[in-house]
């Protein structure tokens, strides 16, 4: 640990803005002092007797991720993950900033709750964080008076979901599109069809619907027909939206280079396994929406490359083991990722699927952009120092005992990937180093520059 976190990062294979060159990164005081491009002689830099070096030869140095989706679990689900837990995970992935959801207990649908849990997190995120508000059919005045440099965005549930945030009423969904003052992300599943096709399974299987049947329920139309109300409707005022956790090549046929502002997330389960998964791993791979067909993964990484699809994320979303093993209808939905999408996406790119510049523009560079997010999201001068110092050449197996979700389970156990997570940077701090972790959370609340 450095007193005033001064670091010299030598010899790296730099991977920033389309472009990979080899350089060194002086960080000082928290903050990216300078990039050299080529390399100077230690004594024509100016630096700190206390700075510390970082030889990093053979290894790539990347700004550190922003996952704009995660649910912690923080406040009242903390049985499945917390604010401490589901960070130090996610700098063990090389994430340094992450947006939280908004469906936890008590649901963050008005400005009171969002303070509320930012206060929370005080002191507890080892990453960066912001929290969204979700919409819902009453709380309009509320998302007016949202504080747009604090506030991620606001989430919209056109799909199934709890309590009251999904939002059914299309008055009130058209006011959201055309009003809204920070960033919209999208939820977009039809909840009436699926409802119908719940009942029909149910009148086939009764209440043991097997788990296969889920992207049946789930289907590719009910996320079709929902994603391009919302397009259409973000193309009627010209407004931004951007829709998450794209599952479904029919989807892509949504975005347009004509739509600059209306964009697409890619979430890394989509990118990993296919419906004939299900028999395997069960409904441990249940999520929303449904894991779908080879076809629909085979477009989706094709996307990336074709810069269709905007941003890749996690979807971060923990559920204990016990919940997980259960019923179709009983177990929930959702899967642990946010310390194994980094690593994932870089086993593709061993795969020779996507490029790392690739990598960095969707993980990196693009949430920065879109969220408008101050000073993070590239290696820039006098940007915070949030960074990842990753090995594509050193294979590590997923374990439980690497594993540091709460919930300490991963539909990747026992996957062997091709690539390590070395050191990951946090507002200057070596937040994490190789196993080891800072002692005191290193994180610090997203500012927006809108």
């Amino acid at each position: 640990m450095v007193a005033n976190n001064n670091y010299f990062i030598y010899n790296a294979f730099i991977v920033n803005e389309g472009k990979i060159f080899l350089g060194d990164v002086l960080i000082q005081q928290g903050k990216i002092a300078n990039v050299y491009k080529e390399r100077s002689p230690i004594v024509d830099i100016c630096m700190e007797n206390d700075t510390m070096f970082v030889d990093a030869s053979n290894k790539y140095l990347l700004p550190g991720v922003i996952d704009s989706h995660v649910h912690f679990r923080e406040p009242g689900l903390t049985h499945k993950g917390s604010f401490v837990s589901e960070s130090k995970a996610a700098l063990a992935g090389g994430v340094t900033s992450i947006m939280d959801m908004p469906n936890t207990i008590p649901q963050t649908t008005s400005i009171n709750e969002w303070k509320n849990k930012t206060q929370l997190a005080t002191n507890k995120m080892y990453t960066n964080y912001a929290f969204y508000i979700a919409a819902s059919d009453t709380n309009l005045e509320e998302l007016n008076q949202i504080d747009t440099k604090q506030v991620c965005g606001i989430k919209l549930f056109m799909g199934s979901s709890t309590g009251n945030m999904l939002v059914s009423d299309s008055r009130v969904l058209e006011e959201i599109v055309k009003h809204h003052k920070v960033p919209l992300v999208a939820h977009c599943e039809d909840e009436n069809m699926i409802k119908e096709q719940i009942e029909k399974m149910k009148s086939i299987y009764g209440e043991n619907i097997p788990i296969d049947k889920h992207p049946l329920i789930r289907s590719e139309e009910a996320c079709f027909i929902s994603s391009e109300k919302l397009v259409q409707l973000a193309q009627k005022y010209n407004t931004q939206v951007h829709i998450l956790h794209i599952s479904t090549e029919k989807e892509l046929s949504l975005f347009s280079k004509k739509y600059p502002q209306i964009t697409g997330e890619v979430c890394v389960a989509y990118l990993f396994f296919d419906q004939s998964q299900y028999e395997q791993l069960g409904t441990k791979i249940k999520c929303n929406p449904a894991i779908k067909t080879k076809n629909d993964q085979t477009a989706l990484i094709r996307a990336l490359s074709e810069e269709t699809i905007y941003t890749i994320a996690s979807d971060h979303a923990p559920h204990t083991a016990a919940e997980k093993d259960n019923t179709y209808l009983k177990a929930p939905s959702g899967i642990p990722m946010v310390q194994h999408t980094l690593p994932l996406m870089l086993e593709l790119y061993n795969q020779k699927q996507i490029k790392l510049q690739t990598i960095v523009e969707k993980m990196c560079h693009a949430p920065a952009r879109l969220f408008q997010i101050e000073k993070r999201g590239f290696i820039r001068k006098d940007y915070f120092a949030d960074l990842v110092l990753v090995d594509i050449r050193e294979n590590h197996r997923v374990t439980p005992e690497s594993i540091y979700y709460q919930c300490g389970w991963s539909p990747f156990e026992q996957k062997e990937i091709h690539a390590r997570i070395e050191k990951t940077f946090v507002n200057g701090i070596l937040a994490y180093d190789q196993g080891n972790f800072v002692k005191k959370p290193t994180g610090k609340p997203l500012y927006f520059d809108r």
